[in-house]
């Protein structure tokens, strides 16, 4: 089994997270599993990672590639499929197009899971929406099978791949911070992912200024590390709204630190305009905080099966205050809100993603695809 992913650790987000945490679950079931991956990160493309390493006991092979970052060119992966009796791309990029491309040559099972596509935000959307129909629809059917790890990627791809798609929403480790939120409820939010645009933290900041103006103890951690915004571009934002006392950011905060985090927090908060899933909002569900979230597409689809995920427009402030108020006096009322939250992150676990993943590979490898 080769696992084919555009960015790997030390890369820290939910596509790395979620690849991660497969594998470690696959080795020792499979006969092999090895990842491919770019040998520079986004964040960083000036350093050079380690041609190979092992990382949680997986082999990790990196190569180069040229261009942007919205579709690396990486070529030499063709020599990196050597033995693999399955080939599972993560993403809708390059890779993903060149395997459909080679297909006739390089004669592998294809399989792939779609973290989103490539409506990552709705910057150049016609161009994305042609490209979607013609190139991803043709690159698709070379494929056995693709995984839409959530509701409103299968709707998406159903429509240029419809023989081919099948819902396994991701698996999300629950057991990471399960418990670690504020047992009494208290006037303090968190936010984790990357600070890159489509996370919208401008919005949460001009959220939590309204939150403020009445209440002066409400106080946010954003918790992630650079993409688009960094962290000068962050403290920028903090300082013209005057909530240097209200914000806390924290880079590159490993488990137990985020663990430590959320322990001092009731309410996870998310403005984001496009997930490709929605893991930490998962992750936050299992700590017992109560989310209040943008309705994009992900979260939408997630808050028809957790009742207690509170959907907020972000795009205007004041709406999501109140509701953000709103969360907190029903948690004030209903304790039993927290224990609930943590339930119902349940049907999230691992051990159901992996028995459909490992469906998914036996009726390909078999060849009994319906």
């Amino acid at each position: 089994m080769v696992h084919v992913v555009r960015q790997y650790l030390p890369m820290v987000g939910g596509l790395e997270d979620f690849v991660r945490q497969m594998v470690t679950r696959q080795k020792g079931r499979l006969a092999s599993v090895r990842i491919v991956t770019l040998d520079r990160l986004f964040t960083q493309p000036d350093r050079e990672l380690p041609r190979d390493e092992e990382i949680d006991g997986i082999p990790v092979h990196r190569i180069p590639y040229h261009g942007s970052s919205r579709y690396p060119l990486a070529p030499s992966v063709f020599s990196c499929l050597k033995g693999a009796d399955l080939v599972h791309v993560h993403g809708v990029d390059f890779f993903f197009d060149a395997f459909a491309l080679g297909a006739p040559f390089h004669r592998h099972k294809l399989v792939a899971t779609t973290h989103g596509g490539f409506f990552h935000t709705n910057a150049y959307l016609p161009l994305k929406k042609i490209w979607l129909n013609s190139v991803t629809r043709l690159s698709a059917s070379q494929y056995q099978r693709i995984a839409c790890c959530s509701g409103s990627d299968l709707a998406m791809f159903a429509k240029v791949a419809p023989a081919k798609v099948r819902l396994i929403e991701n698996g999300v480790d629950l057991g990471k911070f399960e418990g670690a939120s504020s047992p009494r409820p208290v006037r303090r939010l968190i936010t984790i992912g990357r600070f890159s645009a489509n996370k919208q933290l401008g919005r949460l900041l001009d959220t939590l200024r309204v939150l403020t103006q009445d209440e002066p103890d409400w106080h946010l951690h954003i918790v992630g590390g650079p993409s688009d915004l960094g962290a000068d571009d962050l403290a920028r934002m903090i300082g013209e709204r005057g909530l240097a006392d209200n914000v806390s950011v924290h880079l590159g905060v490993p488990d137990a630190g985020v663990g430590e985090l959320m322990a001092g927090c009731s309410l996870f908060v998310s403005a984001s305009e496009y997930e490709g899933f929605g893991i930490a909002m998962i992750e936050a569900l299992s700590a017992g905080l109560l989310p209040v979230v943008q309705p994009n597409s992900a979260f939408s689809s997630l808050a028809q099966k957790h009742p207690m995920v509170r959907l907020a427009d972000f795009r205007v402030p004041s709406e999501a205050a109140r509701s953000v108020r709103s969360v907190l006096e029903d948690l004030r009322a209903q304790p039993d809100l927290r224990d609930a939250a943590m339930v119902s992150a349940r049907q999230h676990s691992w051990e159901t993603t992996i028995g459909l993943y490992d469906e998914l590979y036996r009726s390909v490898l078999t060849g009994s695809i319906d």
